[in-house]
């Protein structure tokens, strides 16, 4: 039996879209932004990603220093990790932010693929600038993280190019899976994200392509939202929620989608900036 859910396990999205910022009205409803997830369990603050969404999570939280926070990357291809240059808590040595990633091998870790990034003449302002705030924590994927005695995230591998890593978040009686970016099997499920999704309360599910779509796109990575429609049923996920939005997805083709996925498994929502779930 579950203990009691907890009122402070909510979800708040800051970016929802994949491989590309993609501003403009015809993007407004849904958002532009590349991924960036806030989550709250109880006082403790965690963020997923750190794409182009996180500047202006980063503007709010500026004014709440000293801050904590946990921030884990699901992979560092450039749509999750565009935003961290500017994310303004990272300059501050009043704050306390620890990155974590699980997908790099040797010799590559967190802090040196960031450091390749924030680099001339890329760009002006080197990582180090960071270093009075953050830590920087590698981990294998599979390995089951406490940043809190009462959190739990189970992460486990996703089939994407260069490796990455799914994660379940575990407090209070609730379980929020974050299954993203991963491309689906051709037949039955990927046992992986089934471990990850397996019974929670809510899934984030990367819907980047339609089932349509998808053969033009096999062997890059990303899966449909049909996909995590049949993903939530096979594993008992609550509600599921279609996220990692296809650059070239208007807001009038992303209300098809909610209407369509609404209709396939009732209850299925479509990330959109400034979403709050509660679980």
């Amino acid at each position: 039996m579950r203990p009691p859910a907890s009122a402070d396990f909510t979800v708040r999205f800051w970016g929802v879209r994949g491989s590309i910022p993609a501003p403009g009205p015809e993007t407004m409803r849904y958002g532009g932004n590349t991924t960036c997830i806030e989550v709250r369990c109880g006082g403790h603050l965690m963020i997923f990603d750190a794409g182009t969404g996180i500047r202006a999570f980063g503007g709010q939280l500026a004014g709440e220093a000293p801050v904590d926070l946990d921030l884990f990357f699901t992979h560092t291809h450039f749509d999750h990790v565009a935003g961290l240059p500017f994310f303004v808590p990272a300059f501050d040595p009043r704050n306390r932010l620890r990155l974590w990633a699980g997908h790099l091998s040797p010799p590559q870790t967190i802090q040196s693929v960031l450091c390749d990034m924030m680099i001339a003449p890329l760009f002006p302002v080197p990582l180090s600038a960071f270093y009075g705030s953050c830590t920087f924590n590698d981990f294998q994927c599979g390995a089951v993280l406490q940043p809190r005695p009462d959190i739990r995230i189970v992460t486990g591998p996703l089939n994407h190019p260069n490796g990455c890593c799914g994660y379940r978040v575990e407090f209070g009686g609730r379980v929020l899976a974050i299954v993203t970016d991963t491309e689906h099997l051709a037949e039955g499920h990927d046992d992986a994200v089934l471990e990850l999704a397996r019974g929670a309360d809510v899934m984030v599910y990367d819907g980047m392509y339609t089932d349509a779509a998808y053969p033009k796109h096999v062997g890059w990575g990303h899966s449909t939202w049909q996909q995590g429609c049949r993903v939530a049923e096979a594993a008992g996920v609550g509600r599921a929620v279609i996220f990692h939005h296809e650059p070239n997805h208007d807001d009038v083709i992303m209300d098809g989608i909610a209407v369509a996925a609404e209709e396939m498994r009732p209850g299925t929502l479509v990330a959109f900036e400034g979403m709050v779930l509660e679980l």
